[in-house]
């Protein structure tokens, strides 16, 4: 690998430079805010459309359905148009996906249109994901350093200003489509501008992914036969379920389980992803200095255990302490197996790609059955499914140990 260093001031490396003046971080932070601003009004969705809460789940299985479909495409796409353009290209399906939902909620409660909205959102986001997620390993591998969470980390700032824009929006009665048509110009504007300005590796490397494209495109489903891409698979499955359905459920679960207002329940969801920020932003020191597997491990026991106390104890200030560990405990689990699915740079993005796919299945089958044990036992009892998931990803968090490449 060329070292790029030059006279940067303060000891600064040429590398550094490269990873801190990347927009990367802004298509991050553009995703989070359009995902969160929606979710922080599951509520109100909810009450315009007069849906159940098997209905809902219904709902939030488009976005799911959406984000298969693009995670499909999105090998192809990344090798053959690389991840800078993919990136640009999705901060305008993403915003017309947004508005399009916005609008079928306020004009007319149109069910199927806040699906197909939603659907081409996910769409978008699905496709966004895998080459974001790419880009952020390849600059980990020009740093030498783990620096995955903090990409992901401005994912979270972006859900915290969501979530805050949210409540906000709901405190104000201001409509889903002004909300939806507000974020939507704010993603397609800066969103493009942050990816079209993420660095190309090739200034950094031998190619915009750091790949061989001939061995992508000769055997692209040669990982799903590996187990270890299996393995990081459940890991970023379970841990996916454990922040996505925080994302989904949490604002509408607080409500109707711990009886709290609107406003308090996005609140409150803002408080969860304000935890999953902090525990990505120190991520790095903590993964470099104890390593992926005993990291992974504790993050799922920390993410049970908040889980399990927002599920069963009714006092509402010790349930958003369970709130603030079940964020924590979230934090690293997706970008921890993204960069493991991203060991080998001759294969990332047909990796990346799997690994990401396996995990969206917690955004496809989860809104449904848990709206469906919602609808049965309560959602706080529905969660009990997610707490499942996290254990299984623990003990399968010893297949993202760290692995040189030939």
């Amino acid at each position: 690998m060329p070292k790029i260093d030059r006279d940067y001031p303060a000891g600064l490396s040429g590398n550094h430079v490269i990873v801190w003046r990347n927009g990367i971080f802004v298509v991050f932070a553009m995703c989070g805010i359009g995902l969160a601003s929606w979710m922080a009004r599951t509520p109100a969705v909810k009450d315009a459309l007069g849906a159940t809460t098997a209905q809902m789940g219904i709902i939030i299985f488009g976005l799911a359905i959406g984000s298969i479909l693009g995670l499909v495409a999105s090998s192809h796409a990344v090798n053959r148009f690389g991840a800078r353009r993919v990136m640009a290209s999705c901060m305008v399906i993403m915003p017309i996906g947004l508005t399009l939902a916005g609008i079928g909620v306020t004009f007319g409660a149109l069910f199927w249109v806040v699906f197909a909205g939603l659907a081409v959102l996910g769409f978008g986001m699905g496709m966004c994901d895998v080459a974001m997620n790419l880009s952020g390993a390849a600059n980990e591998r020009v740093l030498g350093k783990t620096i995955m969470p903090v990409f992901h980390a401005f994912f979270s700032f972006g859900t915290m200003i969501g979530a805050g824009l949210g409540a906000l929006a709901e405190i104000i009665n201001l409509s889903l489509a002004a909300q939806s048509a507000i974020i939507a110009v704010v993603m397609l504007c800066a969103g493009i501008a942050g990816a079209l300005a993420t660095q190309s590796e090739r200034m950094v490397n031998t190619g915009e992914i750091d790949v061989d494209p001939g061995v992508e495109q000769r055997r692209p489903f040669a990982v799903w036969r590996e187990s270890r891409t299996l393995l990081i698979g459940v890991i970023v499955l379970g841990m996916a379920f454990a922040e996505g359905s925080a994302n989904d459920w949490l604002s509408l679960a607080s409500v109707e389980g711990h009886g709290v207002d609107k406003p308090t329940g996005a609140v409150i969801f803002g408080i969860f992803v304000t935890a999953m920020t902090v525990g990505r932003l120190a991520g790095p020191r903590v993964l470099d200095r104890y390593g992926r597997t005993p990291v992974l491990r504790a993050s799922a026991v920390l993410a049970a255990l908040g889980l399990l106390i927002f599920i069963f104890v009714p006092v509402l200030w010790v349930a958003i302490v369970g709130v603030a560990l079940w964020g924590l405990g979230s934090a690293l689990g997706f970008p921890t197996g993204m960069s493991a699915a991203a060991d080998d740079p001759r294969s990332a993005a047909a990796r990346v790609s799997a690994v990401a796919m396996i995990g969206y299945v917690a955004f496809l089958v989860g809104p449904p059955l848990i709206g469906f044990l919602g609808e049965h036992f309560g959602l706080l009892r529905a969660l009990l499914l997610v707490f499942m998931l996290i254990a299984f990803a623990g003990l399968a968090s010893g297949a993202a140990r760290e692995r040189a490449v030939d």
